[in-house]
């Protein structure tokens, strides 16, 4: 039964992958981990700085001041609750193939990454090794007022749990090729690229050190939540109509879109395991 020890006990024996352990994914990494999870992988390349202090959690001054690596962090306060789990810690990109085998061996994978390209080896990894994927991310676009001065046009959550062999997340255009290269350009060519990717949380309002820990805890708790309604069926309707949930906090609108409401593109390969080249993309070749 959900929510009971016995859900705590059969955690215990599962494996969970947390792609980017920042503002949404130490959230969720601090849910699973108190939740019972017998082992945990955390993948994050970045490093803790003093502007991240307000939305990660476990995260202190002396982290900030020391440039420690958010996965050794996380790892050692995890380890300073849970005397009985195993945590294992990837610094890297997860577009490198130690991080990509680390999140293979997973049963579960949580994606907490706000670029495409983040998104994309993710979503060939649950493919090519038939893993569940959940996805998370949140938005808060901005409008101009007649003053000239950015308002919120609206504070919105999105979920998006992927079956292996059912709908991607390009298929759902939660990255487009458009998006993944404009970041490749961005990333290897800044002259040639010039306008800016992505705001950050504010769309329209650079923000430093946006105080947005409120959403995104909404937002990994939905995710966790929707992990756990189909490990540990609660809730009265079908699991096939929760492909994606979508709240809008402005509104004050919530949204579910079934797995029928997705079309399978098939463009990437089910099931190939770690055949060469890795996911298909030659730059994560042997």
């Amino acid at each position: 039964m959900a929510f009971g020890a016995d859900m705590t006990c059969e955690l215990g024996k599962l494996h969970a992958c947390i792609i980017g352990v920042s503002g949404t994914g130490s959230i969720v990494a601090e849910q699973l981990a108190r939740m019972g999870f017998g082992k945990m992988t955390l993948i994050d390349y970045d490093r803790v700085e003093g502007k991240n202090l307000n939305r990660i959690l476990n995260s202190t001054l002396s982290d900030a001041s020391s440039n420690a690596r958010k996965v050794d962090m996380f790892a050692k306060a995890i380890r300073g609750y849970r005397s009985d789990i195993e945590v294992v810690i990837v610094g890297q990109t997860i577009a490198s193939r130690e991080a990509v085998f680390a999140a293979a061996e997973a049963d579960v994978i949580f994606s907490c990454v706000d670029s495409s390209e983040g998104r994309h080896i993710a979503d060939r990894i649950a493919q090519a090794f038939m893993i569940p994927l959940f996805d998370m991310g949140v938005s808060i676009p901005t409008r101009k007022r007649p003053d000239g001065h950015a308002a919120i046009a609206e504070v919105i959550g999105r979920v998006d749990y992927i079956q292996p062999s059912g709908s991607t997340l390009g298929d759902r255009g939660v990255y487009t090729a458009a998006s993944l290269r404009a970041e490749y350009l961005a990333r290897v060519a800044p002259e040639t690229y010039a306008s800016q990717l992505d705001d950050g949380y504010i769309k329209g309002a650079v923000e430093e050190a946006p105080s947005v820990i409120a959403l995104n805890m909404r937002a990994a708790s939905a995710a966790v939540l929707e992990f756990i309604a189909r490990a540990f069926p609660f809730r009265h309707g079908r699991n096939s109509q929760q492909a994606r949930s979508i709240f809008a906090l402005a509104d004050g609108d919530e949204d579910d879109l079934g797995e029928a409401d997705f079309q399978r593109g098939g463009i990437l390969e089910v099931a190939v395991g770690a055949r060469e080249p890795l996911l298909g993309l030659p730059d994560l070749g042997a």
